[in-house]
This record gives C-alpha cells, sequence and structure tokens, in this order.
C-alpha cells in the first residue's frame, strides 16, 4: 500500500513532527513498505494456529501474598526532600 505525501504529512501532524521534505519523501517509502508487510502478513494462513497470549511459555514466580510490618515513617521519609508533620511536602501544581 503506497502512502502519498499528503499522508505523510497528515501522519506527521497527528504525530506533532516536523519533518523536512527530504524527510516527508524518504518517510513515505518507508512507511509504506512496513504497511506492504502488514499486508502480506495478513494473507498467512494462520487457521490451525491456537490463540496465544505469548510465543514463550513463561511463567513470573510469584511469592505468597501475605501482610507484613510496614516501613517505619522516620524511614520513609528520610530521603524526602520536603516533609511537615510526619507527611510528605508535595508543592502545589494548581494556583488559587
Amino acid at each position: 500500500m503506497a502512502l502519498t505525501l499528503e499522508q505523510v504529512r497528515h501522519i506527521a501532524r497527528l504525530a506533532r513532527l516536523r519533518l523536512t521534505a527530504e524527510e516527508e519523501r524518504r518517510y513515505t517509502g518507508q512507511l509504506s513498505a512496513i504497511l506492504d508487510y502488514a499486508e502480506r502478513l495478513q494473507r498467512v494462513d494462520t487457521a490451525d494456529v491456537p490463540p496465544t497470549a505469548g510465543v514463550q511459555d513463561l511463567r513470573a514466580p510469584l511469592r505468597p501474598d501475605s501482610p507484613r510490618a510496614a516501613l517505619p515513617r522516620e524511614r520513609v521519609l528520610a530521603n524526602a526532600p520536603a516533609t511537615d508533620d510526619g507527611m510528605f511536602l508535595v508543592p502545589p501544581v494548581l494556583d488559587n
């Protein structure tokens, strides 16, 4: 599927990219090649392939979820840039 220069410009605008004329020409060819390859993949017969979440059968080792003691407040706040009355002090992000 060959993209037009105008389509590449539209994609660049959506991505908020400023491309030079040379980049627009280069990306027209590169993006067209990617879409051609995706089109080829669509034609592959996968009827006999079972649905899979991944290609490798990996299992994440999990520890039992059990309650445990929390860290002391002083240790939690030790590296905080600013604290007030035992709490993190966060600079305001909104104006009044």
